[in-house]
């Protein structure tokens, strides 16, 4: 029979396995080359982490191969002990160099864990740039809506869906939260990824470095719209940032609770969207929800709670004070409730007059005699 080799050239077969490898060269690996400070760190987490996994990784793989060829059937002079179990040097190797590893990489992890903390402040723009004492974080209140996101600029009084600007070497301070569901704040050029909740804030602090268009997502699954919930983030010069502050500014449309209600609808693939003017009370509201009139804010139904649940005692001291009693301080009558079930009855309970007697023992008849429950007998008496 005639064996069928292939035709094809060295250098084609070359192509053909490089192909894979020159699809992925075409992708935009943004995560390992961020435009931010605070993503120029964790990208080098990931590479020292990386590095350090692979000082086992790598020996265990070359090792195995190298056993499968030396102790292969088919050579004979490889040394034959079916015999060994110990040896000192190989499990002081074995053991020591993985340790260390895990050492080193729980120091990094650990300091890395405080540094790169999203609620702790930045302390740098980037390496050997510190933060002048005067520069003023800007602040950003984000709201995850279905299926978009909310940008509230307080310090000027603007917002914006699914459209985000930022001047360069400006600290960034964001406040997220979110309308329904959870989702997840991410711009890989930018930080890392955020939870956004509903009726919780979260903080992010992060820094942009380089001017330039860059992709923002949310990178938590939220329902039907959550492909289509991108937005985009300009790092601009600070010229550019008054100037975008501007025009967004001279836009007519002006975002209050009203206006929120609609836009909290569920909706998918919305344009970016400016208002020039905003409800400053809007981002608390909605992190409290209590946007729709009428309701009652999360943090003042704490405050009730936190003050004994409402009522006289919400706001009558105890003893002088300035302590409302709690729900646990009342007593009965005053919650409309019946009195103790513990409390002993009027007539004295069963056994009262016979302490030490067999009957008081039986703890069923202190509730309800056995005869008359239905299906039941009475227990046979010792």
């Amino acid at each position: 029979m005639m064996s069928h080799r292939s035709t094809a050239s060295p250098r084609r077969r070359l192509s053909l396995a490089a192909l894979p490898l020159l699809l992925l060269g075409g992708c935009n690996a943004v995560v390992m080359n961020p435009a931010g400070d605070v993503a120029v760190q964790q990208r080098d987490l990931i590479l020292v982490s990386t590095g350090l996994m692979l000082l086992i990784i790598v020996p265990v793989i070359a090792l195995t191969g190298l056993f499968a060829w030396r102790y292969r059937q088919s050579n004979t002079e490889a040394k034959y002990e079916p015999d060994w179990d110990h040896s000192t040097q190989l499990e002081l190797v074995i053991w020591a160099i993985p340790l260390l590893i895990i050492i080193v990489l729980g120091a990094v992890t650990w300091v890395s864990t405080h540094v790169l903390d999203p609620y702790r402040p930045i302390e740098r723009l980037a390496p050997g740039r510190t933060i002048a004492k005067n520069v003023r974080p800007l602040q950003v209140q984000v709201v995850a809506l279905d299926w978009k996101w909310l940008f509230i600029y307080p310090e000027y009084g603007i917002a914006t869906v699914n459209q985000l600007a930022a001047p360069v070497d400006r600290p960034i301070e964001f406040r997220l939260t979110s309308s329904t569901v959870m989702n997840a704040f991410y711009i890989p050029s930018l930080a890392g990824m955020i939870y956004a909740m509903p009726g919780m804030e979260t903080k992010l602090h992060a820094v942009i470095n380089k001017p330039g268009e860059y992709e923002g997502m949310s990178s938590n699954y939220s329902g039907a719209g959550f492909s289509g919930m991108h937005f985009r983030f300009h790092g601009l010069s600070d010229a550019a940032f008054a100037k975008w502050v501007s025009d967004v500014k001279a836009k007519p449309a002006a975002l209050d609770r009203a206006d929120y209600l609609l836009l909290e609808k569920p909706t998918e693939n919305v344009k970016p969207m400016q208002f020039g003017s905003v409800d400053p009370t809007l981002y608390k509201a909605a992190l409290n929800m209590c946007v729709r009139p009428g309701s009652t804010c999360m943090d003042q139904m704490m405050m009730i709670d936190a003050r004994g649940g409402g009522g006289k005692h919400s706001a009558e001291p105890r003893n002088g004070m300035g302590h409302a009693e709690g729900a646990l301080e009342k007593q009965p009558e005053e919650k409309g409730a019946p009195g103790h079930w513990s409390k002993p009855r009027e007539a004295p309970a069963p056994g009262a007059k016979k302490p030490g007697a067999q009957e008081n023992r039986d703890l069923t008849l202190n509730r309800m005699p056995p005869a008359a429950l239905p299906g039941t007998r009475q227990p046979a008496r010792a």
